[in-house]
């Protein structure tokens, strides 16, 4: 195995647990969060030369970790969060993949922009918000994230960098691909500069709104389902009796039905038999079947 010490810090036996919104799952055998370009490759290309297959994580707000761990290398991103701004005609954003969307909100608001009321409603960074082109439930402009997206820099597992225009992607709702293998690097954002004077005070209402509705108090990963064609997943739980029901430390909240709560102490086991009893519960009563926009990491 090659020397750790001469490349990007790699640790051991990492516990996971304290980077998810959910506060649960295990440890990473191999853990390595890069600061730069440079050390994100060094991290491909160290699990690339030694066998050893690897795992990204984001800001970890759509993930669900298993309790057994995760085997082989994670790579955290959370500490590539730079961002360079341009103005022209339009508002230009080079994002690494782990600028938070709350940095977003906040270059968008200084410009007065519209996008400011669709990213208050977006938790996570940037490199999640393509890959699941992340949206919210509100009729804002933009619905979608990669609405805000020119181009991305993929990085190749060994190591070259490619950028992508968005016609060479697959975008769907809730969906992106077409970029992949790899690890997404930057992205491109841009907006015509078209200032919004109320857009502040339209922001503080649907985050004051957002706060009576949902259960943003305790650990959630957010919207767990994806809205079904003509319906609302919450809807659906709560009209099949879930709300508040729970296994284990995770509950459907009593205060919005499409968020799962790590209400005391839920293990990753608990959450994910509590999503397969909402699905199975929704399809018995409703004949309507649920997907998921969680992602599952580890050991199932």
């Amino acid at each position: 195995m090659i020397n750790l010490e001469n490349l990007v810090k790699i640790q051991k036996s990492v516990s996971l647990k304290p980077f998810t919104s959910w506060s649960v799952g295990g440890s990473a055998d191999f853990y390595a969060q890069p600061t730069s370009e440079a050390e994100l490759r060094e991290a491909l290309l160290w699990a690339k030369q030694n066998e050893i297959s690897y795992s990204v994580l984001g800001g970890g707000t759509n993930v669900l970790i298993s309790d057994k761990g995760v085997r082989g290398l994670v790579i955290h991103l959370t500490k590539l969060n730079q961002v360079a701004e341009y103005v022209e005609q339009q508002l230009v954003l080079v994002c690494e993949c782990g600028v938070p969307k709350s940095k977003l909100l906040k270059a968008f608001l200084k410009h007065k922009l519209a996008p400011a009321l669709f990213l208050a409603g977006l938790p996570g960074d940037v490199g999640g918000g393509v890959v699941m082109n992340a949206g919210v439930a509100e009729g804002f402009k933009p619905r979608e994230f990669m609405e805000l997206v020119n181009w991305i820099d993929v990085m190749r597992d060994d190591g070259r960098v490619e950028r992508l225009t968005k016609n060479h992607l697959d975008i769907s709702y809730r969906h992106c691909r077409g970029w992949e293998p790899g690890i997404i690097l930057r992205v491109g954002i841009s907006w015509p500069l078209a200032p919004d004077a109320g857009i502040l005070e339209k922001v503080k209402l649907a985050n004051a709104t957002r706060l009576k509705k949902q259960p943003l108090d305790m650990p959630s990963c957010g919207s767990v389902f994806v809205n079904p064609e003509g319906y609302k997943a919450g809807q659906l739980i709560e009209s099949s009796g879930l709300k508040g029901f729970a296994i284990g430390g995770a509950q459907v909240s009593a205060k919005h039905a499409n968020f799962i709560v790590n209400k005391l102490d839920a293990t990753a086991e608990d959450i994910a038999s509590l999503i397969e009893h909402v699905k199975r519960v929704v399809l018995e009563k409703t004949k309507v079947r649920l997907k998921t926009e969680v992602v599952y990491l580890g050991e199932w």
